[in-house]
Protein backbone atom coordinates (compact mmCIF):
# COMPACT_ATOMS: atom_id res chain seq x y z
CA UNK A 1 0.00 0.00 0.00
CA UNK A 2 1.23 3.47 -0.70
CA UNK A 3 2.26 5.47 1.97
CA UNK A 4 1.09 9.07 2.66
CA UNK A 5 3.77 10.74 1.12
CA UNK A 6 3.52 9.32 -2.19
CA UNK A 7 -0.34 9.89 -2.28
CA UNK A 8 0.16 13.29 -1.19
CA UNK A 9 2.19 13.84 -4.52
CA UNK A 10 0.07 11.82 -6.78
CA UNK A 11 -2.67 14.37 -5.47
CA UNK A 12 -1.11 17.58 -6.23
CA UNK A 13 0.14 15.70 -9.71
CA UNK A 14 -3.39 14.60 -10.60
CA UNK A 15 -4.66 18.75 -9.36
CA UNK A 16 -1.98 20.04 -11.41
CA UNK A 17 -3.54 18.15 -14.25
CA UNK A 18 -6.99 18.80 -13.91
CA UNK A 19 -6.08 22.73 -13.90
CA UNK A 20 -4.27 21.90 -17.20
CA UNK A 21 -6.86 20.44 -18.78
CA UNK A 22 -9.47 22.77 -17.67
CA UNK A 23 -7.56 26.00 -19.26
CA UNK A 24 -7.22 24.03 -22.38
CA UNK A 25 -11.05 23.17 -21.71
CA UNK A 26 -11.91 27.26 -21.76
CA UNK A 27 -9.83 28.21 -24.30
CA UNK A 28 -10.90 25.40 -27.11
CA UNK A 29 -14.57 26.71 -26.08
CA UNK A 30 -13.87 30.03 -27.12
CA UNK A 31 -12.28 29.58 -30.36
CA UNK A 32 -15.13 27.31 -30.82
CA UNK A 33 -17.63 29.34 -30.45
CA UNK A 34 -16.15 32.09 -32.90
CA UNK A 35 -15.47 29.84 -35.75
CA UNK A 36 -18.96 27.99 -34.96
CA UNK A 37 -20.41 31.22 -35.05
CA UNK A 38 -18.55 32.02 -38.39
CA UNK A 39 -19.36 28.32 -40.48
CA UNK A 40 -22.88 28.41 -39.12
CA UNK A 41 -22.99 31.93 -41.25
CA UNK A 42 -21.32 30.81 -43.99
CA UNK A 43 -22.98 27.50 -44.53
CA UNK A 44 -26.18 28.19 -46.05
CA UNK A 45 -24.53 31.02 -48.18
CA UNK A 46 -21.83 28.30 -49.56
CA UNK A 47 -24.90 25.87 -50.25
CA UNK A 48 -26.50 28.32 -52.51
CA UNK A 49 -23.44 29.27 -54.19
CA UNK A 50 -22.92 25.99 -55.25
CA UNK A 51 -26.55 25.33 -56.16
CA UNK A 52 -26.55 28.45 -58.28
CA UNK A 53 -23.37 27.01 -60.37
CA UNK A 54 -24.53 23.52 -60.69
CA UNK A 55 -27.64 25.14 -62.45
CA UNK A 56 -26.14 27.95 -64.37
CA UNK A 57 -23.24 26.00 -65.83
CA UNK A 58 -25.27 22.81 -66.59
CA UNK A 59 -26.46 24.46 -69.98
CA UNK A 60 -22.72 25.49 -70.92
CA UNK A 61 -20.38 22.59 -69.28
CA UNK A 62 -18.33 22.68 -72.84
CA UNK A 63 -17.78 26.68 -71.98
CA UNK A 64 -16.60 26.36 -68.18
CA UNK A 65 -12.62 25.21 -67.51
CA UNK A 66 -13.71 23.59 -64.48
CA UNK A 67 -15.62 20.56 -65.38
CA UNK A 68 -13.04 18.70 -67.89
CA UNK A 69 -12.83 15.26 -67.00
CA UNK A 70 -9.34 13.13 -67.96
CA UNK A 71 -9.23 8.91 -68.48
CA UNK A 72 -5.78 9.30 -66.83
CA UNK A 73 -5.97 11.40 -63.49
CA UNK A 74 -3.60 13.05 -61.54
CA UNK A 75 -4.80 13.62 -57.90
CA UNK A 76 -4.28 16.11 -55.22
CA UNK A 77 -5.35 15.29 -51.72
CA UNK A 78 -5.62 18.55 -49.38
CA UNK A 79 -5.05 16.71 -45.85
CA UNK A 80 -7.08 18.93 -43.14
CA UNK A 81 -5.58 18.15 -39.49
CA UNK A 82 -4.28 20.36 -36.31
CA UNK A 83 -0.82 21.60 -34.97
CA UNK A 84 -1.76 19.98 -31.67
CA UNK A 85 -2.94 17.38 -30.39
CA UNK A 86 -5.29 16.20 -27.40
CA UNK A 87 -8.45 16.28 -29.80
CA UNK A 88 -9.73 12.64 -29.42
CA UNK A 89 -9.40 10.87 -32.93
CA UNK A 90 -9.40 14.48 -34.71
CA UNK A 91 -6.26 13.35 -36.82
CA UNK A 92 -6.08 9.98 -36.83
CA UNK A 93 -9.27 9.37 -38.61
CA UNK A 94 -8.32 12.03 -41.32
CA UNK A 95 -4.37 10.37 -41.22
CA UNK A 96 -6.82 6.63 -41.92
CA UNK A 97 -8.76 7.74 -44.57
CA UNK A 98 -6.04 9.89 -46.42
CA UNK A 99 -4.09 6.31 -46.31
CA UNK A 100 -6.76 4.38 -47.09
CA UNK A 101 -7.46 6.83 -50.28
CA UNK A 102 -3.95 6.48 -51.46
CA UNK A 103 -4.27 2.60 -51.12
CA UNK A 104 -7.30 2.60 -53.03
CA UNK A 105 -5.60 4.69 -55.67
CA UNK A 106 -2.22 2.72 -56.15
CA UNK A 107 -4.48 0.29 -57.45
CA UNK A 108 -6.84 2.56 -59.98
CA UNK A 109 -5.46 2.23 -63.36
CA UNK A 110 -6.86 5.20 -64.02
CA UNK A 111 -4.74 7.13 -61.82
CA UNK A 112 -1.04 8.82 -62.79
CA UNK A 113 0.10 9.46 -59.25
CA UNK A 114 -0.89 11.12 -55.88
CA UNK A 115 0.12 14.39 -54.36
CA UNK A 116 -0.85 15.41 -51.03
CA UNK A 117 -0.88 18.75 -49.60
CA UNK A 118 -0.83 18.81 -45.91
CA UNK A 119 -2.01 21.58 -43.66
CA UNK A 120 -1.37 20.47 -39.84
CA UNK A 121 1.42 19.52 -38.10
CA UNK A 122 0.17 16.09 -37.01
CA UNK A 123 -0.59 14.94 -40.51
CA UNK A 124 2.38 16.38 -42.49
CA UNK A 125 4.07 14.16 -39.90
CA UNK A 126 2.57 10.92 -39.96
CA UNK A 127 1.88 11.03 -43.53
CA UNK A 128 5.80 11.25 -44.13
CA UNK A 129 6.53 8.82 -41.64
CA UNK A 130 3.46 7.02 -43.22
CA UNK A 131 5.29 7.24 -47.12
CA UNK A 132 8.71 6.66 -46.07
CA UNK A 133 7.98 3.32 -44.18
CA UNK A 134 5.40 2.31 -47.05
CA UNK A 135 7.94 3.30 -49.92
CA UNK A 136 7.34 0.16 -51.67
CA UNK A 137 3.50 0.88 -51.58
CA UNK A 138 2.97 3.83 -52.38
CA UNK A 139 4.95 4.66 -55.60
CA UNK A 140 3.72 7.64 -57.07
CA UNK A 141 2.89 9.48 -53.95
CA UNK A 142 4.58 12.12 -52.61
CA UNK A 143 3.69 15.63 -50.64
CA UNK A 144 4.50 18.46 -52.58
CA UNK A 145 3.93 21.47 -50.06
CA UNK A 146 3.15 21.19 -46.49
CA UNK A 147 1.76 24.81 -44.72
CA UNK A 148 1.08 24.16 -41.00
CA UNK A 149 0.90 27.70 -39.88
CA UNK A 150 -2.49 28.10 -41.39
CA UNK A 151 -4.33 27.74 -38.15
CA UNK A 152 -2.41 30.07 -36.56
CA UNK A 153 -4.54 32.93 -38.12
CA UNK A 154 -6.81 31.90 -40.74
CA UNK A 155 -7.94 34.21 -43.07
CA UNK A 156 -9.90 34.45 -46.26
CA UNK A 157 -7.12 36.00 -47.49
CA UNK A 158 -4.99 32.73 -47.53
CA UNK A 159 -7.59 30.89 -48.62
CA UNK A 160 -8.24 33.00 -51.06
CA UNK A 161 -4.19 32.46 -52.71
CA UNK A 162 -4.53 28.81 -52.18
CA UNK A 163 -7.94 28.48 -53.87
CA UNK A 164 -6.10 31.05 -56.91
CA UNK A 165 -3.64 28.54 -56.92
CA UNK A 166 -5.32 25.40 -57.08
CA UNK A 167 -7.57 26.35 -59.57
CA UNK A 168 -4.48 28.01 -61.80
CA UNK A 169 -3.02 24.02 -61.21
CA UNK A 170 -6.22 22.55 -62.55
CA UNK A 171 -6.39 24.73 -65.37
CA UNK A 172 -3.07 23.87 -66.37
CA UNK A 173 -3.58 20.31 -66.46
CA UNK A 174 -0.85 20.12 -63.22
CA UNK A 175 -3.59 18.13 -61.08
CA UNK A 176 -6.99 16.58 -62.90
CA UNK A 177 -8.55 16.25 -59.39
CA UNK A 178 -8.18 18.17 -56.29
CA UNK A 179 -10.14 16.45 -53.60
CA UNK A 180 -10.06 17.46 -49.69
CA UNK A 181 -10.22 15.41 -46.73
CA UNK A 182 -11.52 17.12 -43.50
CA UNK A 183 -13.59 16.74 -40.68
CA UNK A 184 -17.04 18.61 -40.94
CA UNK A 185 -18.33 20.14 -38.08
CA UNK A 186 -22.08 18.97 -36.06
CA UNK A 187 -21.41 19.83 -33.32
CA UNK A 188 -18.91 19.95 -30.44
CA UNK A 189 -19.33 15.86 -30.14
CA UNK A 190 -19.47 14.97 -33.06
CA UNK A 191 -17.81 15.36 -36.39
CA UNK A 192 -18.27 13.53 -39.38
CA UNK A 193 -15.37 12.59 -41.58
CA UNK A 194 -15.73 14.22 -45.28
CA UNK A 195 -13.81 13.46 -48.60
CA UNK A 196 -15.38 16.49 -50.87
CA UNK A 197 -14.04 16.86 -54.68
CA UNK A 198 -12.82 20.54 -55.28
CA UNK A 199 -12.40 20.31 -59.05
CA UNK A 200 -13.20 19.26 -61.05
CA UNK A 201 -17.07 20.82 -60.83
CA UNK A 202 -20.21 18.72 -60.88
CA UNK A 203 -22.65 20.78 -62.80
CA UNK A 204 -27.05 19.61 -62.79
CA UNK A 205 -27.56 17.53 -65.64
CA UNK A 206 -31.75 18.16 -65.65
CA UNK A 207 -31.49 21.84 -64.41
CA UNK A 208 -31.95 23.84 -68.00
CA UNK A 209 -35.50 24.24 -67.97
CA UNK A 210 -35.49 25.55 -64.27
CA UNK A 211 -32.64 28.11 -65.07
CA UNK A 212 -34.51 29.38 -67.94
CA UNK A 213 -37.80 30.20 -66.15
CA UNK A 214 -35.84 31.77 -62.60
CA UNK A 215 -33.14 33.83 -63.64
CA UNK A 216 -32.41 37.14 -65.96
CA UNK A 217 -28.97 37.24 -66.93
CA UNK A 218 -27.21 40.43 -66.94
CA UNK A 219 -24.50 41.11 -68.26
CA UNK A 220 -24.52 37.55 -69.87
CA UNK A 221 -24.65 34.15 -68.19
CA UNK A 222 -20.95 33.07 -69.73
CA UNK A 223 -19.35 36.41 -67.71
CA UNK A 224 -21.20 35.92 -64.89
CA UNK A 225 -20.14 32.32 -65.00
CA UNK A 226 -16.40 33.20 -64.94
CA UNK A 227 -16.84 35.44 -62.39
CA UNK A 228 -18.82 33.54 -59.98
CA UNK A 229 -17.43 29.88 -60.02
CA UNK A 230 -13.77 31.01 -58.38
CA UNK A 231 -15.75 33.21 -55.82
CA UNK A 232 -18.19 29.96 -55.30
CA UNK A 233 -15.01 27.64 -55.30
CA UNK A 234 -12.87 30.23 -52.78
CA UNK A 235 -16.18 30.18 -50.50
CA UNK A 236 -15.89 26.02 -50.70
CA UNK A 237 -12.52 25.92 -49.51
CA UNK A 238 -13.02 28.53 -47.08
CA UNK A 239 -15.60 26.60 -45.22
CA UNK A 240 -14.32 23.12 -45.45
CA UNK A 241 -11.31 25.20 -43.42
CA UNK A 242 -13.28 26.59 -41.03
CA UNK A 243 -15.49 23.08 -40.62
CA UNK A 244 -12.20 21.65 -39.58
CA UNK A 245 -10.70 24.37 -37.37
CA UNK A 246 -14.16 23.84 -35.45
CA UNK A 247 -14.15 20.64 -35.54
CA UNK A 248 -10.70 20.74 -33.88
CA UNK A 249 -11.71 22.79 -31.09
CA UNK A 250 -14.70 20.83 -30.19
CA UNK A 251 -13.45 17.77 -30.31
CA UNK A 252 -10.61 19.36 -27.54
CA UNK A 253 -13.18 20.89 -25.46
CA UNK A 254 -15.37 17.28 -25.03
CA UNK A 255 -11.77 15.77 -24.59
CA UNK A 256 -10.69 18.15 -22.42
CA UNK A 257 -13.75 18.03 -20.17
CA UNK A 258 -13.95 14.42 -19.79
CA UNK A 259 -10.06 15.04 -18.80
CA UNK A 260 -11.01 17.08 -15.90
CA UNK A 261 -13.97 15.04 -14.83
CA UNK A 262 -11.48 12.01 -14.62
CA UNK A 263 -8.92 14.03 -12.56
CA UNK A 264 -11.77 15.32 -10.34
CA UNK A 265 -13.02 11.72 -9.62
CA UNK A 266 -9.26 10.49 -9.15
CA UNK A 267 -8.66 13.40 -7.19
CA UNK A 268 -11.77 12.18 -4.60
CA UNK A 269 -10.44 8.52 -4.64
CA UNK A 270 -7.08 9.58 -3.67
CA UNK A 271 -8.52 11.81 -0.97
CA UNK A 272 -10.12 9.07 -0.03
CA UNK A 273 -7.67 6.54 0.68
CA UNK A 274 -5.34 9.69 2.08
CA UNK A 275 -7.82 10.13 4.97
CA UNK A 276 -8.49 6.06 5.54
CA UNK A 277 -4.54 5.56 6.02
CA UNK A 278 -4.19 8.75 7.73
CA UNK A 279 -7.30 7.46 9.86
CA UNK A 280 -5.50 4.29 10.23
CA UNK A 281 -1.89 5.39 11.02
CA UNK A 282 -3.28 7.74 13.63
CA UNK A 283 -5.69 5.52 15.31
CA UNK A 284 -2.63 2.99 15.59
CA UNK A 285 -0.59 5.62 17.68
CA UNK A 286 -3.72 6.49 19.87
CA UNK A 287 -3.52 2.09 20.04
CA UNK A 288 0.50 2.55 21.00
CA UNK A 289 0.05 5.35 23.79
CA UNK A 290 -2.78 3.29 25.21
CA UNK A 291 -0.29 0.67 25.83
CA UNK A 292 2.02 2.17 26.82
CA UNK A 293 0.36 4.13 29.64
CA UNK A 294 -1.17 0.81 30.73
CA UNK A 295 2.23 -1.20 30.66
CA UNK A 296 3.44 2.04 32.99
CA UNK A 297 0.40 1.33 35.11
CA UNK A 298 0.89 -1.75 35.79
Amino acid sequence: MANLKEIRTRIASVSSTQQITSAMKMVSASKLRKSQNLIIKLRPYSAKMTEIIQRLGSSQSDDIPFVRQEKKAKVLLLVLTSNKGLCSTFNSNVIKETLSQLTHYQNDESIEGVSLWTFGKKGSDALRKALIKGKSSFNNVEIIAQNDEIWDKLDFAIIESIADKLMSDFIGKTFDRIEIIYNQFKNSATTILTTETFLPLSLAADANSVINSNYIYEPTKAEIIRNVIPLSLKTQLYKCFLDSFASEHGTRMTSMHKATDNAQNLLKELKLTYNKIRQAAITNEIIEICSGANALNE
